[in-house]
């Protein structure tokens, strides 16, 4: 197989502010483009906005590529305490075999090890061998197939419960508690793992909320929903951007609860759909999600480093995420 040479003159740089408008065209191109669609189809033009959400959560943690002035590429990376992820990693489609995509990855492995991550993944699509063979070369290991799911809101409302309630609706000073409290959760799943920076996004740039349900007084599930425009949602749409519950013997009640409750959330953002992944080796999740009514609309694949037995994709794990 013959290798791909890096494209020659290319500066490789952090994310400014002044890109995200052109980073935002680029990823929107990309995928079309990749997916066999016209760059103006319709069903790729939404409100939503992956680049500016992800850059002002962390700035630090978005590199770019430029070439002769003009932006040609980006990936973003994002840290949830020991584990971290990357995506999405876009190219403008005339530079694509030029070697672009892999100068973006060393800086950002550099921002991993720079993090502390023990435990990295990413998603890609699943037929696309090309893609693959350059993570591979990052050690990057195909692992899963992760089901992007979708269902349609219910019109009859779910019964009200006093143990659920939405992060907007904690005071302040109230806040530092629950989010120990989400790292609690968490941790007791995959040692390390932490997801306050998408909580803390979501309140501080106005894209959703986050559900939150708990058990006999303990704070037992969470999940972080972006909803409306200029979120990583769009219009119209309640996308869980990541969801856990506490393991244990009542996890699978919980998570029906839960799903309760971000189908309550949705209903009250005037989100007639919800969206959200899964990796299919959380079984028991997959199966709830289901027969709860999802579909999967997209398939891709879980892409890990380490060992098969090491990360979070496991039988018994009720977490929602998709790395995108």
């Amino acid at each position: 197989m013959a290798t791909t040479q890096p494209q020659p003159d290319v500066l490789i740089r952090p994310l400014v502010e002044s890109d995200l408008g052109e980073a935002a065209r680029i990823i929107r191109v990309a995928f079309a483009t990749f997916l066999g669609l016209p760059p103006d189809d319709p069903r790729g033009q939404t409100d939503r906005d992956y680049a500016r959400s992800q850059w002002k959560t962390d700035p630090a943690s978005v590199v770019a590529a430029e070439h002769g002035g003009k932006l040609i590429g980006s990936n973003f990376a994002t840290n949830w305490g020991s584990f971290g992820f990357f995506g999405p990693l876009t190219v403008e489609p005339e530079y694509w075999n030029r070697g672009v995509a892999q100068q973006l990855l060393g800086p950002t492995m550099e921002i991993f090890e720079r993090w502390g991550s023990r435990h990295l993944g990413l998603f890609t699509f699943p037929h696309s061998p090309k893609h693959m063979a350059l993570y591979q070369k990052f050690g990057f290991w195909p692992r899963d197939l992760v089901a992007v799911m979708a269902k349609q809101v219910s019109e009859k409302p779910s019964t009200a419960s006093a143990e659920t309630f939405r992060f907007s609706e904690v005071a302040g000073d109230e806040r530092p508690q629950i989010l120990a409290d989400c790292r609690e959760v968490t941790n007791a799943i995959f040692g390390g793992l932490e997801v306050g920076i998408e909580i803390r996004a979501i309140a501080g740039q106005n894209l959703g909320d986050t559900v939150l349900v708990r058990d006999g007084g303990k704070l037992a599930a969470f999940a972080a929903c972006h909803s409306g425009p200029g979120s990583e949602a769009g219009s119209g749409v309640c996308y869980v951007k990541f969801a856990a519950v506490r393991p244990g013997r009542r996890a699978s009640e919980v998570f029906e609860r839960l799903l309760d409750a971000v189908e309550a959330y949705a209903r009250a953002a005037k989100a007639p759909k919800i969206t959200a992944g899964v990796n299919l080796a959380r079984r028991e999740a997959f199966q709830a999600m289901i027969a709860r009514g999802f579909r999967t609309e997209m398939q891709g694949v879980a892409m890990e480093t380490g060992d098969a037995t090491s990360g979070y994709n496991r039988a018994g794990v009720y977490i929602l995420d998709d790395w995108r």
